[in-house]
């Protein structure tokens, strides 16, 4: 996994563009603001099977980080949780990228 995407995480989490957890990133799909969810590689499937349908009932992108797990995505953040929403247009098109090239 790039760094970078990481990085980019820790910085839209600081400019607070981000959606914590499960029941924060459902409710920012509900109410349009996330642009794209982000997982760590070791959620539980359930929680990824349902914030894949939530995700494209509302047309948003779902991204696992391939080899970050919960700990790692929660350094990065500084919050700990393995599921996270970017609800800013150029921070989810940046990251978006990114993690599609790293893959």
């Amino acid at each position: 996994m790039n760094n970078k995407a990481l990085t980019l995480l820790g910085f839209a989490a600081k400019a607070g563009k981000l959606s914590y957890g499960f029941d924060s990133v459902t409710s920012s799909l509900k109410q349009k603001k996330a642009q794209l969810v982000i997982t760590a590689d070791d959620i539980s499937q359930k929680t990824l099977k349902e914030a894949t349908y939530f995700a494209r009932k509302s047309g948003i992108t779902v991204l696992v980080l391939k080899g970050v797990d919960i700990q790692t995505l929660t350094k990065a953040i500084g919050r700990k949780c393995g599921i996270v929403s970017v609800n800013e247009k150029q921070f989810a098109e940046s990251l978006k990228e990114e993690i599609l090239n790293d893959q």
